[in-house]
């Protein structure tokens, strides 16, 4: 289920804060409006007012809204011009990734503190598995009541709770909990919770599909649930119409799984004008090797892979990659790749956006460094490793190449990185 999707909060006694949480064991956790939370917590005069996180220049994303600006229709990922139109009076920040990094890692911990089964899915929500703590800690409702309450006393946050006994489930219940709240699905009233619901609810339904089913007539997911199951196949394919089938009686086995391994590292910029100086181009993606060095010396990980993205006016989108020798946490290396990779794609049309990634990730103390003949003793590893102990004394704007210093590049707001 996508970011934006909406349910409406639930009103029935069957499932609410109060139900019968026997045999629901999982718990997704979802920070409320996160991004603009964490703004407003830092600027309390904020508090009570629109406000919109997000690119602020004019081809900007909205990553977060307040709910103060959802009813003027902002979402995130809708356009920032678009949500100037709908909430011309919001204020609009741009994003600022340290502080909801430090937010997120607190607030993991304090899952952390109840169950080691912990699952993030982005830097503002997570999966947790109670089975243990129920001992120490009691029922599952009473356990998302303590999470509840020591986000907001600990970090002046909100979060929404689900409770259920599946992943799927316990995260449409933190959906139609939200802003706030607190709702259970008991064990067996699972399809009386799902089938009433629109397709659109469903994890892997977005707008194609849900116009291909109701074309079919299926609009909830009951109706997709009795469905006869050759017609799912033949609209949807296979591997969909099992998928879909499966969740729509509620059947979802995997477990929360806490070993989360991230694939890819990266970073990316949309120009404000579509740029077609190689200069800027080059400086661009200086600074995104740049950042992206940084968070796999932050994460202690080594990427082998080297992949540049770039969109082009018209929005085609194109990629190429290599694979490096020697796995690298050096962002010299990385930009050097993906500055070739540039050179040998000679796009000659005006770009709208690039973007620096790596991938194939190892853990940077288990990977072994291959030493070259005739290399100096300190090069661009110690360079950058010594940029990294001052950036954190004195700030990351106070050091970085120097080709980049007074630049447009080094104050600019990137697109929020993916995983």
């Amino acid at each position: 289920m996508g970011r934006s999707q909406s349910l409406p909060r639930g009103g029935d006694p069957r499932f609410g804060p109060d139900a019968d949480d026997t045999g629901c064991t999982v718990l997704h956790v979802d920070m409320d409006a996160f991004f603009a939370s964490v703004e407003v917590r830092a600027r309390p005069e904020l508090r009570g007012r629109a406000v919109v996180v997000g690119g602020i220049g004019p081809r900007g994303v909205v990553s977060s809204a307040s709910y103060e600006a959802r009813r003027y229709g902002v979402r995130s990922a809708m356009p920032t011009m678009r949500a100037r139109a709908l909430c011309p009076h919001a204020i609009f920040l741009a994003p600022d990734f340290p502080a909801y990094s430090a937010a997120s890692r607190a607030v993991m911990q304090i899952f952390r503190d109840v169950t080691p089964l912990v699952e993030p899915l982005s830097l503002d929500e997570a999966f947790l598995d109670v089975t243990g703590a129920r001992r120490l800690f009691g029922s599952p409702a009473a356990i998302a009541r303590q999470i509840r309450e020591r986000v907001a006393a600990d970090q002046g946050l909100t979060c929404s709770v689900g409770v259920a006994p599946s992943k799927f489930v316990a995260k449409l219940g933190s959906t139609r909990a939200k802003p706030d709240g607190l709702l259970v699905v008991p064990a067996d009233r699972v399809l009386d919770f799902l089938h009433p619901l629109p397709v659109s609810a469903l994890w892997g339904v977005g707008e194609r599909s849900t116009e291909t089913l109701r074309r079919l007539g299926l609009t909830t997911i009951g109706d997709l649930a009795e469905a006869p199951y050759g017609m799912l196949r033949r609209a949807l394919g296979e591997a969909s119409a099992r998928h879909l089938h499966e969740l729509a009686w509620g059947r979802d086995p995997r477990r929360v799984s806490p070993e989360q391994v991230e694939k890819s590292i990266g970073a990316e910029v949309t120009f404000d004008v579509d740029v077609t100086d190689p200069a800027q181009i080059r400086r661009t993606l200086l600074a995104l090797a740049e950042k992206v060095g940084t968070r796999l010396r932050r994460a202690g990980q080594v990427g082998r892979t080297v992949s540049l993205k770039v969109r082009l006016a018209d929005f085609r989108t194109v990629s190429r990659s290599r694979t490096l020798g020697v796995p690298t946490d050096v962002a010299r290396e990385m930009f050097d790749t993906a500055w070739a990779l540039y050179t040998a794609l000679d796009p000659g049309e005006p770009i709208r956006l690039v973007g620096v990634r790596a991938e194939g990730l190892a853990v940077a103390r288990e990977t072994p460094r291959q030493l070259a003949l005739g290399a100096p003793e300190r090069g661009w590893r110690e360079a950058e490793a010594a940029a990294d102990a001052a950036a954190a004394r004195f700030g990351r704007s106070v050091i970085g190449p120097a080709s980049l210093l007074g630049t447009p590049e080094t104050r600019r707001n990137e697109n929020p990185p993916r995983p």
